[in-house]
């Protein structure tokens, strides 16, 4: 199962980026993890169905309503086991 990890960068924090990162997630049925980081972008590993991650990518692009993306960095990684998909 292909494992991703996204780096989202632009206006993506304090605009709800994680949780609704976290509900797309969910509702694609994608397990991994997002997470703020301290240069003011969101990171987040995600692994699933090829079709699923790809959906996710696009849903990153545009993310929540407040959010103005700018860059979205994708690399495959090593696969890892998530029990769901959580908010760090």
């Amino acid at each position: 199962m292909p494992c991703r990890r996204y780096v989202v960068r632009g206006q993506v924090q304090g605009v709800f980026f994680r949780v609704t990162t976290q509900q797309t997630a969910q509702r694609l049925g994608l397990a991994g993890w997002v997470r703020n980081l301290p240069d003011g972008s969101v990171e987040l590993v995600a692994n699933g169905d090829e079709q699923k991650l790809k959906e996710l990518e696009r849903w990153l692009w545009k993310g929540p309503p407040d959010a103005r993306v700018e860059d979205v960095e994708c690399s495959d990684v090593t696969p890892q086991v998530f029990s769901g998909f959580s908010v760090r």
